[in-house]
């Protein structure tokens, strides 16, 4: 066995996968426990603007979004200033026409997750996606439940069935994976000083303090 310098298959890439964003809106979020608000709505607004940043097919879906949930979260719809959000009846995003057909319209067999609540409108797409052959993945940070327990074994049970799980951060760091591409290093490193937290911060003062750059 030889080893070579190419990244791993299970990896995700820019191109080898399409997002999808579930309910992040204002009615789901109050009974919202397992995460803080802020920290709930920072992790979104980082993996929308790298998912925008990087070229990556979106979907933004809601829940009955006139009538009872409210809008979905700025931050994201920010992000995709043109992008239309498919509203749905049911929990079940997978169970909705309009997102399985857009699905199939990208044409991506890797899919990657996150909304509220993690354990209705996490685990139902994310088992159905499974179930007809698809990759999926859940960024569990910017994903949200009722309580700790519930988010902790709706997790639990994704991954036990094979999805793969990873944070906010490491979703953006992952499509950059070399600082040495140039072409997205200071989207990159701006998306992460707006919303990475105290990374983000990290970042700022290197880069002011000493003009430091981790490309060279």
């Amino acid at each position: 066995m030889t080893a070579t310098p190419t990244p791993g298959k299970l990896l995700v890439s820019p191109k080898d996968h399409a997002l999808i964003m579930i309910d992040f809106q204002s009615q789901m979020s109050f009974a919202t426990k397992s995460i803080d608000a802020v920290q709930l709505r920072n992790n979104a607004a980082l993996v929308a603007s790298a998912a925008a940043g990087f070229g990556v097919p979106t979907i933004l879906t809601t829940v009955a979004e006139k009538s009872f949930s409210g809008p979905m979260f700025a931050e994201i719809t920010d992000a995709f200033p043109e992008q239309p959000l498919l509203d749905r009846t049911s929990m079940n995003t997978w169970e909705d026409a309009a997102v399985i057909e857009e699905v199939n319209r990208i044409g991506k067999k890797r899919l990657v997750f996150c909304g509220l609540w993690t354990s209705v409108c996490i685990v139902g797409p994310t088992l159905s996606a499974l179930d007809q052959g698809f990759e999926a993945y859940v960024i569990a940070d910017a994903c949200g439940d009722v309580s700790d327990e519930a988010h902790e074994r709706a997790m639990d049970r994704m991954v036990q069935a094979g999805v793969r799980p990873m944070t906010s951060l490491q979703y953006m760091l992952e499509l950059q994976r070399d600082w040495a591409r140039t072409d997205t290093y200071d989207m990159t490193t701006g998306i992460a000083k707006k919303f990475g937290g105290a990374y983000g911060l990290g970042i700022i003062y290197a880069k002011t303090m000493f003009g430091a750059s981790e490309g060279h």
